[in-house]
């Protein structure tokens, strides 16, 4: 009788931080984004310049640099957009949590291969090796997230950085 008992709490154990592990990666580590800004790198600058923008909505997460998902809406065209700001070929929407139904990272990467959204630079190295990249769709939706550069590559593989890669600021 005593090894069912042993057996059954071991199973209730393994349960319960089975449930614990899910809701830390799902829900546990996401904190809402009050005060939201969309910037967006200047072809003349080469720095950041807020866009006008409405309906900000974005998480994000101290866990790891590219959890940060943001959606909002705005106003200016698509040529207007392109002819102010630098475009950025190497977007690839990341999957959000189900809960932040918002951002729909497969839909985003089908706008941005059949041209109906395109993706700007919003900050190169946000934090070292993590760029801000958004996407904005011909209809004024946007989307916002962080993804790993080639810098954050090297710095992640151990191979060596190339003369492009800005100094790492350590902490």
């Amino acid at each position: 009788m005593s090894g069912k008992i042993v057996g059954i709490l071991i199973l209730i154990a393994a349960i319960a931080m089975g449930g614990g592990a899910y809701y830390a990666t799902v829900y546990g580590y996401y904190d809402d984004v009050e005060a939201g800004s969309v910037e967006l790198t200047s072809l003349v600058s080469g720095e950041p310049e807020e866009i006008i923008f409405e309906g900000f909505e974005g998480i994000d997460a101290n866990s790891s640099p590219i959890r940060y998902r943001a959606c909002f809406t705005t106003p200016m065209s698509t040529a207007m957009l392109t002819e102010t700001y630098e475009t950025f070929e190497e977007a690839e929407p990341l999957n959000a949590p189900g809960w932040f139904d918002c951002f729909d990272a497969p839909a985003i990467a089908e706008a941005l291969a059949d041209g109906s959204a395109t993706a700007f630079t919003g900050q190169r190295n946000i934090q070292y090796g993590i760029d801000r990249v958004v996407a904005i769709f011909d209809d004024g939706r946007g989307y916002a997230w962080q993804q790993i550069n080639d810098c954050g590559d090297k710095l992640y593989d151990g191979s060596p950085k190339g003369d492009e890669c800005p100094e790492r600021e350590l902490d």
